[in-house]
């Protein structure tokens, strides 16, 4: 069993604010000087990095109006920016890399090209913000100070979620989000394709999960707290909906690899599930016609145990599979209940055929077999920490839990709690109770975004920005390099490459 949030031997050193470059590096060391590139200036790549020097070359163009060439020659220009893998930087790790600036040189240098591409993200951010800019920008003189940087990540696992059940996201939104997670040198992007309010992925074998399962009628305005008078819930009348076919889904999936991300599909069972049953009645426990659910929090209408409910959940995840390469599958299991299985002769037989002891123990079964399933695929069951509530037998041993509700704090923040920046800077993934070998069971951490009350994209960036800068420096940066007076003077210079993005960051009161 391996819980989400591999600690690695990290270098000491010293961070120049005036750099302002996020997350903070393990090591900087300034020089004298400053490179200026020109329309002279040469990308030279080997072949494993000639898609990331086409990549910086796509990106520099647009605000310097700048062609640069991309070579796989020696590099004779008198302004080279040099991009290779290295095999004497193993000890950096596959994402860690080596940046030098000189006069007439800019040089990355990392054991992987993913550690190539996280040092041209620092190389961007090094340069004037406006060089993030979508035209030509005059009167900027683009030079980058003369530095010495050797960076690595903390963490393996630095993510972050994205719902688009409770409201959909455009593509272009996914994408621009994307964009914004590989700036920040996250590596994990984790895509809530589906929940009670709406299913958001096109299955071809079962096209009623989105003919019918990606539309709701209606949705509630305003804060909900609580069922105890649901007379007093007022909705909007507007009819809400949207999906990802699955071209869109590949192209998605193929954008965020260019920027070594790996999207982690998440299809919610048993619970969070009404969406489905609404389209195909036959997966719930009453059978009952549902409509696809209106309000937010937890319902009761859960997929029920039976093996024809297995298979169709098998039949839709054959087709993620098919769509996302990711290693890990999340399967949700939070917030089931089990008052439907309590009454139901199905789940009650089920119990009794297997010899569980509870409705907690059906979930685990399931849940193993789900785990088992994937694992035959080679792929790796991730869940919500509510999988374990039954116990962890028969799950693949190389399931992975995501803990949502252990760390004190962290549940009140997400029942309508506010979450201080400060708050989420000072966050320490690895538990103080665990041991250095427990530790490294560790894989890193992230951060969510729920959108019941966030109705469109402005709305998720204003939630997400800055807290999601913060959370990737928690990921990324030792421990012992964290400083939240020193990250607030890097973070005022960074909302200027955020406003040229045209993301609607919540600024520092």
């Amino acid at each position: 069993m391996i819980h989400l949030l591999a600690l690695l031997a990290l270098l000491a050193g010293v961070q120049d604010t005036t750099l302002a470059v996020i997350p903070r590096p393990v090591h900087v060391t300034r020089g004298t000087g400053t490179f200026l590139l020109t329309p002279a200036t040469v990308v030279v790549t080997d072949r494993a990095t000639r898609p990331i020097g086409y990549q910086l070359a796509d990106w520099l163009g647009p605000a310097t109006g700048y062609r640069l060439a991309v070579s796989g020659g020696p590099g004779t220009a008198a302004r080279t920016i040099s991009l290779r893998t290295d095999p004497t930087l193993a000890r950096l790790g596959d994402e860690g890399y080596r940046l030098t600036v000189t006069g007439t040189r800019i040089t990355i240098r990392a054991f992987r090209p993913a550690g190539v591409f996280y040092g041209v993200e620092t190389l961007r951010q090094l340069l004037p913000p406006d060089v993030f800019r979508q035209a030509p920008v005059a009167g900027v003189t683009w030079t980058v100070p003369a530095v010495e940087i050797e960076d690595m990540p903390r963490f393996q696992w630095r993510g972050a979620h994205l719902d688009v059940s409770r409201s959909f996201m455009p593509k272009e939104f996914v994408k621009k989000y994307i964009d914004l997670l590989a700036l920040h040198k996250l590596n994990r992007f984790h895509w809530h394709l589906t929940d009670d309010q709406g299913w958001r992925i096109e299955i071809k074998k079962y096209p009623l999960l989105t003919a019918i399962g990606a539309w709701r009628r209606n949705s509630l305005v305003g804060a909900q707290r609580g069922y105890a008078d649901t007379t007093q819930w007022v909705y909007d009348n507007v009819p809400h909906g949207g999906f990802y076919t699955q071209d869109d889904v590949r192209e998605v999936v193929a954008y965020a690899a260019a920027r070594f991300i790996t999207v982690v599909p998440e299809i919610e069972m048993p619970g969070h599930a009404q969406a489905a049953i609404a389209a195909y009645p036959w997966l719930g426990n009453t059978g009952q016609q549902l409509e696809v659910l209106t309000h937010w929090g937890v319902d009761q209408n859960i997929l029920n145990p039976s093996d024809s409910a297995i298979h169709f959940m098998q039949d839709v995840l054959t087709e993620v599979l098919a769509l996302f390469p990711s290693r890990w599958i999340h399967t949700g299991g939070d917030e089931a209940p089990k008052a439907q299985w309590q009454t139901s002769p199905v789940a009650q037989a089920r119990i009794g055929e297997l010899g569980l002891h509870s409705e907690n123990e059906l979930q685990s079964w399931m849940t193993a077999k789900m785990s088992q399933w994937l694992a035959g695929r080679g792929r790796s069951l991730i869940g919500w920490d509510e999988i374990l509530e039954g116990g962890m037998e028969g799950l693949a041993p190389n399931a992975v839990v995501m803990s949502w509700r252990g760390i004190d704090g962290g549940i009140a923040a997400a029942i309508g709690g506010f979450l201080p920046l400060e708050t989420v800077y000072a966050y320490e993934p690895v538990p103080p109770a665990l041991d250095s070998v427990q530790a490294k069971h560790v894989l890193g951490t992230q951060g969510q975004i729920w959108t019941e009350y966030q109705r469109n994209p402005k709305n998720v960036e204003f939630m997400v920005f800055p807290r999601l800068v913060a959370l990737a420096e928690v990921a990324w940066t030792p421990a012992g390099l964290k400083n939240y007076g020193d990250f607030t003077a890097r973070l005022t210079k960074h909302f200027a490459r955020l406003a040229v993005l045209d993301v609607n960051y919540r600024p520092l009161q």
